[in-house]
């Protein structure tokens, strides 16, 4: 063995040391999938206020009516207490595996430091089932579940008594409880209580319910005017994020009908077995693609880009939405950089490359490829996605990049984001992925065995148990897309479009919070 194998066996050790960590760590993290049905729960919320009076308003009431359903009051109750049943459930969980860690303290007193993330990771469960039980009172409260609403609300102010450490929101709790009692109570700062830790629909209401108690009707009117304007944006964003991914579902599920009955007809002289069982040309062995992504992603990516900018004098916990946006980007061309840059060092002696890799043809047809994959990956993933939910109830981690790209309402920070995922990303990872990996792989396997290794891959990568059926069934459709029409061009039009789309929804769901 030659102290080049060597070293890239012990770098493998530590790139496996370094996924399993990952993932493991991803296992105790909530889905942002849940935190997505809620936000769009309170944009039908809004919605549900717009009352119509105008003129010519007939369409939009309605879009309103087929947007909301029959009784968007009791369905919103019903997903926050989904929501907080799987919080609680998460929560005991947790709870359980750092008691069993406790309990093994005589035996391995590093027991508990060698989990540091699960106390943090509790503190936060209950925070979120705090924030769901001052929303679910208001919910039960508008229905006229007033009793139900205020045991709500004065049993998350007892757990904060006997949890002090916990950060519960008592404080507006207490609030909430007085002006639904009868006669009603007030404190001096309610309303910017009410401002600071309520929003939406729910600020709103508890704001109204205030005006009213206090009897200000200037203020009342005010409210209820901005109140229509909200709702009124709300109905187009609710058509934007719903209606428009169903058309390209329905779309997507014809366009996939054809093209199977397109190869059960045509056979091999179908669009879809174009390029099939055509492999690529790798005048490389393994050694090469071992070395790129164990030295080149892993060990300068995963770990030592990640060790430099944490000892870099920098407070992460003080950035803004702007900064956090500017350190993402930063941060991943950082890694595409020196990740390209191992790949040319691996691969320079074997140039001029064979014919067709690393192929950028702007004449051909990849509009086409990229927009028909895209349609066909979005029924694909949602199917995928739902029985992904139903395995992982709710865990496993999601990308850090979208809870930040969900809850900050920035257009400067939404811009980044962009440049970072619906650019960067798809043209680093469709030129290692699908440029390099899955051609490379094609000297050792068919095609499609390379497709199905390198989503697979590609999903693991991302380092996010819950995402890997999803990221993998994108991954295959992009593979499929760049085997047929051997254009990089084709599967870096669907990943940004696809990573587009996501953030313009995020940004969307997330505004109705504004």
């Amino acid at each position: 063995m030659t102290i080049k194998r060597l070293l890239l066996g012990l770098l493998t050790i530590l790139a496996l040391f370094l996924i399993t960590h990952s993932l493991l760590d991803s296992w105790n993290q909530p889905q942002i999938q849940g935190r997505l049905e809620l936000y769009q729960t309170n944009l039908l919320l809004q919605a549900s206020e717009w009352q119509g009076d105008k003129a010519g308003d007939a369409n939009l009431k309605n879009a309103r009516n087929a947007l909301l359903g029959e009784d968007p009051l009791r369905t919103a109750q019903k997903q926050y207490e989904e929501a907080r049943s799987e919080d609680r459930a998460t929560l005991e969980k947790l709870q359980g595996q750092l008691e069993k860690l406790k309990s093994e303290a005589d035996l391995n007193p590093n027991a508990v430091r060698s989990q540091p993330q699960l106390p943090a990771s509790i503190n936060k469960v209950k925070k979120l089932i705090a924030e769901l039980d001052l929303r679910l009172g208001i919910l039960q409260a508008q229905q006229g579940q007033t009793d139900a609403a205020i045991k709500t609300w004065t049993e998350l102010i007892n757990r904060s008594k006997q949890e002090a450490a916990s950060e519960l929101q008592t404080k507006p709790a207490a609030i909430l409880v007085g002006l639904w009692s009868e006669p009603p109570s007030l404190m001096l700062d309610a309303q910017p209580q009410i401002q600071e830790h309520l929003d939406g629909w729910f600020r709103d209401r508890a704001l109204k319910k205030l005006y009213q108690v206090q009897e200000r009707q200037e203020a009342l009117a005010a409210l209820q005017a901005r109140e229509q304007e909200r709702a009124e944006a709300a109905i187009v964003k609710l058509a934007i994020v719903g209606a428009i991914p169903l058309a390209g579902v329905l779309m997507g599920l014809g366009l996939l009908i054809f093209l199977v009955m397109g190869v059960l007809i045509k056979g091999k002289e179908a669009i879809l077995a174009q390029n099939a069982d055509v492999p690529w040309t790798t005048p490389w062995n393994a050694e090469i693609i071992w070395q790129v992504f164990v030295v080149g992603f892993f060990f300068i990516g995963q770990f030592l880009l990640p060790l430099f900018f944490s000892l870099l004098p920098l407070n992460r916990a003080s950035f803004d939405i702007r900064t956090q946006a500017a350190f993402v980007l930063v941060s991943y061309a950082t890694l595409a950089f020196e990740c390209l840059l191992v790949l040319y060092l691996s691969i320079r002696s074997f140039l001029p490359l064979p014919e067709g890799w690393f192929r950028f043809n702007w004449r051909g047809n990849w509009i086409l490829w990229g927009l028909g994959g895209y349609l066909v990956a979005l029924p694909l993933v949602i199917v995928v996605s739902l029985i992904n939910q139903k395995l992982w109830q709710g865990q496993g981690g999601s990308n850090p990049i979208l809870p930040i790209a969900l809850e900050g309402q920035d257009s400067v920070a939404l811009a980044i984001f962009f440049l970072t995922a619906a650019v960067a990303a798809p043209l680093f990872e469709e030129f290692l992925f699908r440029g390099f990996l899955l051609p490379s792989l094609t000297r050792y396997m068919p095609v499609w065995g390379a497709i199905a290794l390198s989503s697979l891959f590609f999903a693991i990568v991302h380092l996010n148990l819950s995402e890997i059926l999803p990221l993998a069934t994108l991954g295959m459709v992009l593979g499929v897309v760049y085997t047929r029409s051997r254009n990089l061009l084709a599967p870096i039009l669907l990943h940004s479009l696809w990573n587009g789309g996501t953030l313009l929804s995020l940004f969307l769901l997330g505004s109705g919070s504004a």
